[in-house]
């Protein structure tokens, strides 16, 4: 399993042959809304060539669900399967086109290449938002998406999560650094890497301490020990 990181909430996961993307945001579109919330770091054209096999939209935020982005994906020919919370995908499916544009909401499995993927609850201000959990090469890869620490999201996680991506900012309704580590341990993560980090901020992600941990680096790919 390849894992490369986007930059903000980003990821693309490339296992036997098929692209995964998850949450791509590479355009300038939320500072049009907020400039203070403008690009730390620029776009790299490359990523936005990629034709996904899958492509996952967590919840209906800009920097999540970005149609400046999604165009370069979803406005060419091909038949790439959508999985999108409600609000996402009544938003993304508007490209129409060939398309599969699922439904991806809480407690929705979809497998497809031998991949498994299940989509679970956040605890967001999008009130459909959700995380979702990849099952694929042996392992389980959660994507919390954007959510604050909860018990009843981490009352329907499986214990052992080999791999777990999520939220450490502190704002906007996501975890701070902190709870975000809490929550790790409590979903039993065996491997942590903070995101939604220096895109919009000069936050340091050094001070998120979990005992295993990875820090990302925007553009590059994700090395585990052992792996």
């Amino acid at each position: 399993m390849k894992i490369t990181w986007l930059g903000q909430a980003g990821l693309l996961f490339e296992t036997n042959g098929r692209k995964i993307i998850i949450d791509p945001y590479l355009s300038d579109s939320v500072e049009k809304v907020n400039p203070k919330n403008y690009r730390r770091v620029g776009v790299d054209p490359k990523f936005l060539k990629i034709i996904p096999d899958v492509l996952i939209l967590t919840h209906n935020h800009l920097d999540h669900t970005d149609p400046e982005t999604l165009k370069h994906y979803l406005s060419n020919d091909g038949c790439i399967t959508v999985l999108a919370s409600e609000n996402a995908w009544n938003e993304v499916r508007k490209f129409g086109g060939g398309h599969n544009y699922v439904s991806f909401n809480r407690g929705t499995v979809w497998t497809e290449d031998g991949i498994r993927f299940e989509a679970v609850r956040a605890e967001h201000s999008d009130n459909a938002a959700i995380g979702v959990i990849v099952f694929a090469e042996g392992k389980s890869y959660y994507i919390t998406g954007d959510t604050l620490y909860n018990k009843d999201v981490i009352a329907n996680i499986p214990n052992g999560i080999d791999i777990i991506f999520l939220p450490v900012n502190g704002v906007g309704n996501n975890m701070n650094m902190r709870d975000a580590a809490a929550f790790a341990e409590a979903v039993g993560a065996k491997i942590a890497v903070p995101l939604h980090f220096g895109m919009f901020d000069d936050l340091n992600p050094s001070g998120f301490r979990f005992k295993n941990h990875v820090i990302p680096e925007i553009y590059k790919e994700i090395k585990f020990t052992g792996e």
